[in-house]
């Protein structure tokens, strides 16, 4: 347990009391993410300290970014976890081996983020199963990217297992970096007031001062106690009376690294350059500093007057007195000692060890272009690709292409480090490079490379209304250089103009014809372009033999870029089993793998089809899986699966919110599909509340454009809608439409045109409709149109008072619509009964029983998955899973996972 206070810092109780019941939750068995946000030396790294010492015979692992190790994947939590992979061997085989592979411990396929993320998350969860484990992370601002996202998704997975994750992270102007940590419980820390600062003043004070000097000076420090300690060092107290403030003086920080660069220029010239050395070490390695000094001449006696001047301490570590201390040094000193620091660390360096900071110091040190450079930073690229570190290969290879003297070797490394940054999801330097790279020569291949990445890039920025032409612009140029990414490419093409929707009404109809132009190909992508060509000349009905065969023909081993082709393609056809097939393979491969870009596709698909199939607690757990995803990846939800399964649930506030959060998404982004589903939802919503005239004005908004997939469930909606407010030759139209839909001879087409043909056509053919609807819908796994269907057959019963056979039908609507929680749909059942002279009682909703997160882990449970696959599912650890099922059962009055099922259905 944590051990007592044996201080205070001073003006820091509130902050410490913060800290101190931290390390009690933790000690109780909880996990705490926390990050410390303020400016320099307003006391991050103090409080750090402080947990570490409260911290007792915890465990206690410690790693801080270093600007100049920004550049180096993984570097930040190689540091953090090495202390803790003795605990490697008690996870999954696949995570040991990401983590193994992205630490450069072994080799193997390079590890996707989401896989080293559940690995860290893992390890940490192991490493406490004995002893509470604190991780402290300083200068947060300076992580590489890699460890910044994987440590931002370990905080928002952990939960129980009395793991402490806290950061100290250095913000400017009031900001902090967006990137990753946002989001995370913080404490943000300000000045200390008067009374504390005007404390720690007076202990380093030359002498007396008057005491208007002595609040000017905390006035103008804001109270910040480094800025407190260091800047009245050196001055007398007639020198203090002139404050350090004035016009112009910049912000705090600046002046405190002026401060620290006079006391650094007052040094000899030794001494100085010990300092700089240490500065451009990223590492801290006492050992690897000695060997460069000696190389440079430099004794030990150099080192004397830094430790007098209270500025480093050396030892098997060197650390700073202040991360500015090091700023100091390094951005003070001119280009020529830097070039010779570098070049001496650069020799010092085991090539062999460690090849990779070997490169960046001799990239450092050159003065000019130097192809043997850039060479080796471009293998070093290639290590940091092979430990799945793409934002590292992007920044090598960048400056191997400024070093690199040959024009066309600059060019091919530039347009390297272009792709590495799309492939690292991060594409504001993209760009910047092709430009450079496009001063060439660029061959006609590496142009199309440009131009296809540039278009991807701008796709990633904007995946609205300028999407689709720039994808169709690179898969002209690819056309005869490389025409398997050719129609790769004019498939991204296709998915971007069916998301832009009614925004750019031609699109698709562009797509078709560049498809047209294209070599025709076997593989998956040409197959699903034929198709789209042939749908755009003959007409959807035509083509959807074609797509049937094109489905039939995938494999368990296929290219998942195709699957969500495929998918639209199911969906188009209405082909419900097929298309959850297709998904269920694209989310089971993308979780094996840990490509989160996949994933965050696939999840939301299929959760729309288990929408459809009436199954919504899968769902339900599919979108919450994809908005852990979200705040994960930091990327932008498409809502359009939890509007649609929030309007079959028919409550009609959160649905409404639902509905206007995706048209606002919509609009704002670009994206007509998104319009044209929420649409679709407003009709699905007031179908079920019975508010036909509303539903019928929003599935005539929705037709105003034929959105793909989405424009023949809105016109099931319309064919009600119109019927029940009386505008037969509305629902006729929409009919039409459905009976073309119909000739894919699938069970959902064929049960919507039946549904459309016993609402609008003869009234004595009605009954056999409602029938083969009911059937069809049945033999296809549509619950929520099965149960739809008998909902309208018992309505249709009723009216031609035939009761006891219209309760037969509608009790089966309510018990169904009930069961799969379309509240909706189950109340004007329940009307329906009631207008048969039956007696039922209104549904009632109770409080849940187990939250949302429980119920999602027994579930899984109950399917037969161990608390790992439910970890790997959900984004935690196996030993948060543990935790929350034995709450799970108690809740449930259950001793085991074969009761779950039982517990459940009564309840």
């Amino acid at each position: 347990m944590p051990q007592s206070a044996n201080h205070q810092l001073i003006g820091r109780t509130r902050e410490v009391e913060v800290l101190d019941r931290l390390l009690r939750e933790v000690g109780g068995g909880r996990s705490r993410v926390l990050v410390l946000r303020g400016e320099a030396g307003v006391g991050k790294s103090a409080l750090l300290d402080h947990l570490a010492g409260q911290a007792g015979q915890w465990q206690v692992v410690r790693a801080a970014g270093v600007e100049a190790e920004a550049e180096f994947a993984y570097a930040a939590l190689q540091r953090l976890c090495a202390p803790l992979l003795s605990h490697l061997g008690r996870l999954p085989e696949v995570q040991q081996d990401a983590l193994r592979v992205a630490f450069g411990l072994s080799t193997g396929n390079p590890p996707e983020m989401l896989l080293v993320g559940l690995a860290v998350l893992g390890l940490l969860a192991e490493a406490a199963a004995r002893s509470a484990l604190v991780c402290l992370v300083d200068d947060a601002q300076w992580l590489d990217l890699m460890s910044r996202r994987i440590l931002a998704f370990v905080g928002r997975r952990l939960d129980a297992e009395s793991v402490a994750l806290v950061f100290a992270e250095r913000i400017a102007d009031g900001k902090a970096d967006d990137e990753g940590l946002s989001g995370l419980p913080d404490l943000p820390l300000g000045g200390l007031a008067d009374a504390d600062a005007r404390a720690l003043l007076d202990g380093v004070l030359p002498g007396p001062v008057d005491a208007r000097v002595r609040d000017r000076i905390v006035a103008e420090t804001g109270g910040n106690p480094l800025a407190l300690l260091e800047l009245p060092r050196g001055l007398s107290p007639a020198e203090l009376a002139f404050g350090f403030g004035g016009p112009g003086a910049g912000p705090l920080a600046t002046r405190l690294e002026d401060g620290f660069r006079r006391r650094v220029d007052a040094l000899p010239a030794d001494t100085r350059a010990l300092l700089l050395v240490a500065a451009v070490e990223p590492v801290g390695d006492g050992p690897l500093l000695w060997h460069a000094l000696r190389l440079l001449g430099i004794g030990p006696e150099a080192v004397a007057p830094a430790e007098a001047a209270d500025l480093i301490t050396l030892g098997a570590a060197v650390r700073f007195r202040h991360p500015l201390v090091r700023s100091a040094v390094w951005r003070g000193a001119d280009a020529a000692a830097l070039h010779a620091a570098h070049a001496a660390l650069a020799e010092a360096t085991d090539a062999e060890r460690d090849p990779d900071r070997r490169a960046w110091h001799r990239a450092h040190a050159a003065v000019g272009p130097d192809e043997q450079v850039a060479a080796a930073l471009e293998s070093s690229a290639d290590r940091a690709l092979a430990r799945g570190g793409r934002a590292a290969a992007a920044s090598f290879l960048e400056r191997a292409a400024a070093l690199t003297p040959c024009p066309e070797a600059r060019a091919r490394r530039a347009l390297a480090a272009a792709a590495a940054h799309v492939a690292a999801g991060v594409p504001a330097r993209v760009p910047d490079l092709l430009a450079a790279a496009e001063l060439g020569p660029l061959d006609r291949l590496q142009q199309a490379h440009a131009g296809r990445l540039r278009a991807k890039a701008s796709s990633m920025t904007d995946s609205g209304r300028g999407a689709v032409q720039p994808l169709l612009d690179a898969a002209g140029r690819l056309r005869d250089l490389d025409p398997a990414l050719a129609r790769e490419t004019c498939l991204a093409a296709y998915d971007a103009a069916i998301w832009v929707g009614r925004y750019d009404e031609g699109a698709l109809r562009r797509v078709a014809e560049a498809a047209r132009d294209l070599p025709p190909g076997d593989e998956p992508a040409g197959v699903f372009l034929r198709a789209l060509v042939a749908r755009s000349v003959d007409g959807p009905a035509a083509v959807f033999p074609q797509l049937a065969r094109a489905l039939r023909s995938l494999t368990d081993e296929e290219d998942p870029s195709v699957l969500w082709a495929a998918a639209n393609a199911a969906a188009e056809l209405g082909d419900l089993q097929g298309w959850l097939d297709i998904g269920g393979r694209a989310v089971r491969f993308a979780r094996r793998t840990g490509t989160l870009s996949l994933l965050s596709t696939a999840l939301p698909y299929q959760a729309s089809a288990l929408g459809f199939a009436g199954r919504f607690s899968p769902a339900g757990d599919l979108l919450a899986e994809a908005a852990a995803l979200d705040k994960v990846t930091g990327s932008v939800a498409r809502t359009a699966t939890a509007a649609l399964i929030s309007a079959y649930q028919g409550r009609e506030r959160p649905a409404l919110e639902a509905i206007e959060a995706m048209e606002h998404e919509g609009e704002q982004r670009g994206l007509g599909r998104l319009v044209g589903v929420a649409a679709c939802a407003r009709a699905v919503l007031h179908n079920g509340l019975g508010n036909y005239p509303l539903a019928m004005e929003a599935a005539l908004r929705g037709g105003e454009y034929q959105d793909l997939v989405v424009h023949v469930w809105t016109c099931g909606e319309l064919v009600e809608a119109a019927t029940r407010a009386g505008e037969p030759a509305v629902a006729a139209g929409a009919r039409e439409r459905l009976a073309d839909w119909s000739r894919a001879g699938t069970p959902w087409a064929l049960g919507a045109h039946a549904v459309a043909e016993a609402l609008t056509g003869a009234p004595e053919q009605a009954e056999d409709r409602y029938r083969e609807a009911v059937d069809h819908f049945g033999r296809g796994g549509l619950g929520v149109f099965e149960t739809r269907a008998r909902l309208l057959y018992g309505e249709w019963l009723r009216r031609r008072n035939r009761r006891a056979q219209a309760r037969t039908e509608l009790r089966a609507a309510y018990e169904a619509a009930g069961r799969t929680g379309m509240e909706g749909f189950a109340e004007r059942a329940r009307r329906e009964l009631l207008a048969t002279g039956e007696t039922v009682r209104k549904r009632t909703v109770g409080a849940p029983v187990l939250t949302p997160q429980e119920a999602r882990i027994a579930r899984l449970a109950a399917a037969g998955h161990p608390n790992a696959e439910i970890g790997e599912h959900l984004f935690l650890s196996p030993r948060t899973v543990e935790w929350h099922l034995r709450k799970v059962f108690a809740k449930l009055g259950i001793s085991s996972r074969r009761e779950i099922d039982g517990a459940l259905s009564v309840r």
